[in-house]
């Protein structure tokens, strides 16, 4: 069938960018998650989409560097969330407008993606449309915390400095220190002697239970 598919498509006249629609939509309607916006993924001209004059999350210039940096060292792995408006011909960010301004500022990134962002669409009022923006930002602005903490608890468990932690996060030294306090790693320590000389958990944990078991 797969064969088929191809061959009717090599022989119809239509672009690729009609090929494309064509699939998504056929996907859609034959997908037993269809109902799921992930599930239907479209790719579309970054100059047909538009932001929301709504949406009250922001970015500060060093996140949005490190955003950047992540786009162009793992592609884009999350789809913008949006909504068509079919009067306008037009893509309105719902959630992701910071992923769309990387691929409408960086030449490399909109090179590498032809100018197309991926995006899914969601059927909902203007009502809605704000209720899931803030949605959107709440949830990853608590699970951006918790799952930093835990990327940074793992690199320290390896022996990495606060530093070399930041480096590799594009981060700075003091943020490192205050999600290790977020997750109360120094929390766990506070009764025990510090040395700059500890450079993993599992030395840490040793000497801890040492100190305890000297009381």
């Amino acid at each position: 069938m797969k064969n088929e598919i191809k061959k009717i498509i090599k022989d119809s006249e239509l672009d690729d960018a009609e090929v494309r629609v064509l699939l998504t939509e056929l996907i859609r309607e034959l997908s037993p998650y269809g109902s799921q916006p992930v599930d239907c993924i479209e790719w579309v001209d970054i100059n047909d989409v538009e932001a929301n004059d709504y949406n009250p999350n922001s970015v500060a210039k060093k996140e949005m560097e490190l955003l950047y940096r992540s786009i162009k060292k793992d592609g884009y792995t999350q789809p913008v969330v949006t909504f068509y408006d079919k009067e306008r011909k037009k893509y309105i960010i719902v959630d992701g407008f910071h992923r769309s301004s990387v691929l409408r500022s960086r030449t490399d990134i909109r090179e590498r993606t032809n100018g197309m962002l991926p995006v899914v669409v969601i059927e909902k009022s203007v009502e809605e449309r704000y209720a899931s923006t803030i949605r959107h930002n709440r949830a990853r602005g608590t699970h951006s915390v918790t799952s930093m903490t835990s990327v940074v608890f793992g690199m320290k468990e390896k022996g990495l400095s606060d530093t070399e932690v930041a480096n590799e996060l594009g981060m700075e030294d003091e943020e490192i220190v205050r999600l290790t306090h977020i997750g109360g790693f120094s929390a766990l320590f506070k009764d025990a002697e510090y040395s700059s000389s500890w450079a993993t958990y599992g030395q840490l944990m040793e000497k801890k239970r040492y100190l305890e078991d000297g009381d």
